[in-house]
């Protein structure tokens, strides 16, 4: 039996990896930082090694005696005191597990992007794989870590490391302790909290398929190529009335032009400088918002066999999650 490492494994998607390996009989090495909070591995049976993906020594121990590496891990934050760790995380973390992967002699790697890395269509439409941002036209350090990282992948791709490269839209579910941004909208969209809306559109996706799709890629997807792991586009303001109708809440119906919430987002971006919380909104937020960020699985569905559910769902498994643990009182 295959040792395999997953590295984020605490976290929201990595956790959700670990799941579906440890469904299929695999032994899982999960990888986390000693401060995570290892919540979501708790009770799972899989062997938890600490490590830090600035710490390259922590990765070669990692990866020793490991066939297979699944690297989950990122800083996801769409907002930090200082932009440029988010990109330096991102992209020298992804470097230093590469490196330890080389080491090792890891014989497949499936590394976790995100549509980050992709521009949405002008005209709406679904965009792919081909439908490639730039470090420069990328909004905010988020994006631009991520194609950073995507970009130093598909390099070490082409220099014959086995690497497999998959990127998720916007998953949603249960087990997202932090809560990730989306969650943070589902969980005050579900105390009532979210009365109005802007004009933008994403797609979702359940967590649990994203998870299923990293495996699919380890099995049959080709050294260097990307695949989006997608679900369903959706309008914010048609998320929001989901919401609202499986809460037993009036769904919202105003909606706000952009313009007067960026002194908003500036006042609260201010307050986060001083409180080092993450504000709620954020000014790289509202120029994303502009655009409907709607994406197309057709790549992973015709050469992995990846599908996913109805998010609607996804939409279920997460406000269920989310009030047994509290977070709707």
């Amino acid at each position: 039996m295959s040792r395999v490492l997953v590295t984020g494994a605490s976290g929201f998607v990595g956790s959700a990896v670990v799941r579906a390996l440890l469904a299929r009989g695999e032994e899982v090495r999960a990888l986390a930082r000693s401060t995570s909070p290892k919540t979501n591995l708790q009770g799972l049976g899989c062997e938890i090694v600490l490590g830090d993906l600035k710490d390259p020594a922590s990765l070669r121990r990692a990866m020793d005696g490991c066939e297979d590496l699944f690297h989950v891990a990122a800083d996801y934050r769409l907002w930090a005191r200082n932009p440029e760790e988010i990109i330096a995380n991102n992209r020298e973390g992804t470097r230093n597990v590469l490196d330890a992967a080389k080491q090792a002699g890891v014989r497949r790697i499936v590394y976790t992007s995100s549509v980050a890395t992709l521009k949405p269509r002008s005209d709406g439409g679904d965009a792919d794989e081909r439908n490639r941002a730039s470090f420069d036209t990328a909004i905010g350090a988020y994006k631009k870590s991520k194609v950073a990282a995507e970009r130093l992948v598909e390099e070490y791709a082409a220099q014959g490391l086995p690497v497999v490269l998959v990127s998720p839209s916007t998953p949603i579910g249960p087990r997202d302790v932090r809560p990730t941004p989306t969650g943070r909208i589902i969980v005050e969209a579900a105390r009532g909290r979210i009365p109005a809306f802007v004009d933008t559109g994403l797609n979702l996706v359940h967590v649990d398929d994203v998870a299923e799709g990293h495996l699919r890629a380890r099995a049959h997807g080709r050294v260097g190529e990307t695949y989006i792991l997608g679900g369903q586009n959706a309008t914010l303001q048609q998320m929001l009335a989901e919401i609202a109708h499986m809460t037993g809440r009036r769904p919202p119906a105003i909606r706000l032009p952009r313009v007067p919430l960026y002194p908003i987002a500036l006042l609260a971006e201010a307050a986060a400088a001083l409180s080092g919380k993450e504000p709620f909104v954020t000014r790289d937020a509202l120029a994303m918002s502009r655009q409907h960020m709607f994406f197309s699985y057709a790549k992973a569905a015709a050469e992995l066999g990846y599908q996913a559910r109805p998010y609607q769902e996804a939409l279920r498994d997460a406000l269920a999650w989310f009030h047994a643990q509290g977070y709707l009182t």
